[in-house]
């Protein structure tokens, strides 16, 4: 199907909706600029690439640093470019024009917070992997999350250029266990679930139940094979289970879903904001 057949049968969906479930990973920011490598990575990163030969930031959060002081150096960086310092990001505004008289709800595996900046209902919005902008036990021992705002402020303005370290009286430690503190990212079993996070997974679950009725448009963004099993997977049966669904997919790289939802289903590799901005068009 060519490109204006493809929009013409996602502004009908988005027109008739009664609702819509977005979903969106990683591509989704990486197309609003949020990107992890190449130029803006060796822009911001150069001593860090020198001294430890990182190859971009999402390979470095994993990197098995020398000390504390070193580590929160690190993310003291990767947490501002990319969580506090970028303000809502074009491309998330237009997606909220799309919506945002519409029925909607988000689950989302990003953790750069900007649904909320771009004005996306907090109660309508399921960060499930966590947010760059919060600190947990690293052993989880209890359930309270911590703003980090201000600690990363700190902490760039006293990282040591030459030893790319923050002072050791400035490494967070647990207020419970006297342990380390970790990011609050889903990264092993640890990982912190509050009960704003619960909340949150049951207003989703709410949502997603009631989207098995009538007229819904599953919106899937940059969505891929990283963690398929929180959005892709169940994007693709929760379609299969309303056959007056329609699955819009908008993926650069892997636009191809089931066989058994392939006719409920428009795929975009285009510009994502091309295509935001042209279903725009008539479906208000």
């Amino acid at each position: 199907m060519n490109m204006e057949k493809r929009l013409q049968a996602a502004k009908a969906a988005f027109k008739n909706a009664d609702c819509v479930l977005i979903g969106a990973g990683a591509g989704f920011s990486a197309a609003a600029g949020l990107t992890y490598s190449n130029k803006r990575f060796t822009d911001n990163f150069q001593a860090f690439i020198q001294k430890y030969g990182m190859t971009d930031m999402y390979s470095a959060g994993f990197y098995p640093f020398p000390s504390e002081e070193a580590k929160w150096a690190y993310w003291a960086k990767h947490i501002e470019i990319n969580r506090f310092a970028p303000p809502a990001l074009p491309l998330y505004q237009t997606l909220f024009e799309l919506v945002k008289n519409k029925n909607y709800f988000v689950i989302t595996t990003n953790v750069d917070a900007q649904f909320y900046k771009a004005g996306f209902a907090a109660e309508r919005i399921f960060a499930t992997q966590g947010d760059y902008g919060k600190l947990q036990c690293a052993t989880g021992c209890h359930k309270t999350l911590y703003d980090n705002g201000d600690l990363v402020k700190q902490w760039l303005n006293h990282t040591d250029c030459n030893t790319l370290e923050i002072p050791t009286e400035l490494v967070p430690q647990c207020p419970k266990c006297g342990g380390k503190m970790a990011m609050h990212l889903r990264i092993d079993g640890n990982f912190v679930e509050n009960a704003d996070w619960h909340a949150a997974s049951a207003r989703y679950a709410e949502f997603a139940q009631q989207s098995l009725h009538g007229n819904t448009v599953y919106l899937e963004l940059g969505v891929g094979y990283n963690t398929p099993g929180i959005i892709r997977y169940p994007f693709e049966k929760m379609t299969y289970d309303n056959p007056d669904a329609t699955l819009v997919r908008i993926n650069r790289d892997e636009p191809q879903g089931f066989a058994e939802t392939a006719a409920q289903t428009v795929a975009f590799t285009e510009d994502p904001k091309m295509v935001l901005e042209n279903l725009m068009e008539n479906t208000k």
